[in-house]
């Protein structure tokens, strides 16, 4: 139990010190927008780089890690969907936002700040990778479904490409194939630039949970919530733990992916599409609140105790 102490409270503690530091005036909304963007587009890039360009990848694909992540995922985002239409009665752009809102991770935020802390570096390459995925899937899936058959193919996938943390995952990977080494120079500079995305990222996450926070729609938020936060990293645990054969460290990263909270692209893409903002943003903050709850129980159950 110490163990996880040691763990959740360096994440959720700079959580709370960002959303007191809001809630008391001592930093603005723009300081939040500004670490965010500093997080989005140079800390996390150089933490990937410095990662990728010096892990081990395993010589075989782990398949069942993509299949127990996207199946749990698919899951809950139809189950989120069908609820928030027949027993909530909102429309069809509302229920989609609803299902983005329990299926997708806060990936950044706090994703990578939990699993590091967790499993420490065997547990980046696999982070890394499925955020990679994730991405991409999550995004593009939103999007295409909420634009139907208006959607243009070439513009979903060029606001997907153009992501700082993708960019950063493909040329990481693309250096790590050249076969040269990263001059020393260079990781003086990357290095410790990749080293304050953790704790920017966290502050960063709690000024923006001061700003997004709501008590909208919250019988509908609870039951996003519960998906989120439960049914998802229960689905994911089972399908890599006893129906897929996942390397243990790889089916571990997979559930605590799983059991983050929503992150803010929920809000911006409601924002993006007008509808469902409060759902969305109402998700982020009551998700973050139980979320040091529901990942001390999976850290349990995940035996890092």
């Amino acid at each position: 139990m110490l163990h996880i102490l040691t763990i959740i409270l360096p994440v959720f503690g700079l959580i709370g010190l960002g959303y007191a530091a809001r809630f008391a005036g001592y930093v603005t909304d723009r300081t939040g927008e500004g670490l965010s963007e500093f997080v989005f587009a140079i800390a996390i890039p150089c933490l990937i780089f410095k990662t990728l360009t010096g892990a081990v990848l395993p010589e075989t694909q782990p398949w069942g890690y993509w299949f127990s992540y996207f199946s749990g995922a698919a899951i809950i985002w139809t189950i989120a969907h069908l609820i928030t239409r027949r027993f909530f009665g909102r429309d069809r752009s509302t229920a989609i936002v609803s299902g983005f809102t329990a299926a997708q991770s806060n990936t950044v935020l706090v994703g990578i700040p939990l699993i590091l802390e967790a499993y420490g570096p065997e547990g980046a390459v696999p982070l890394f990778l499925l955020i990679a995925v994730h991405l991409p899937i999550m995004i593009g899936a939103a999007t295409l479904l909420i634009e139907g058959r208006s959607a243009h193919p070439g513009a979903v996938l060029w606001r997907v490409l153009n992501h700082p943390i993708l960019i950063a995952i493909l040329f990481s990977s693309a250096f790590r194939l050249s076969g040269f080494h990263v001059p020393a120079l260079a990781s003086s500079i990357i290095d410790p630039l990749g080293a304050t995305a953790v704790p920017c990222a966290l502050f960063a996450m709690g000024i923006a949970l001061k700003r997004y926070g709501s008590r909208e729609e919250i019988g509908l938020v609870t039951v996003l919530c519960g998906l989120k936060l439960i049914l998802q990293p229960a689905l994911v645990f089972i399908l890599a733990f006893h129906v897929f054969d996942v390397p243990p460290v790889w089916a571990g990263v997979a559930v605590l992916f799983a059991s983050a909270p929503t992150g803010i692209n929920a809000y911006l893409f409601a924002e993006r599409y007008k509808t469902g903002m409060g759902i969305a943003s109402s998700g982020i903050a009551v998700s973050s609140a139980f979320s040091v709850i529901s990942t001390a129980f999976w850290l349990i159950i995940l035996g890092i105790h």
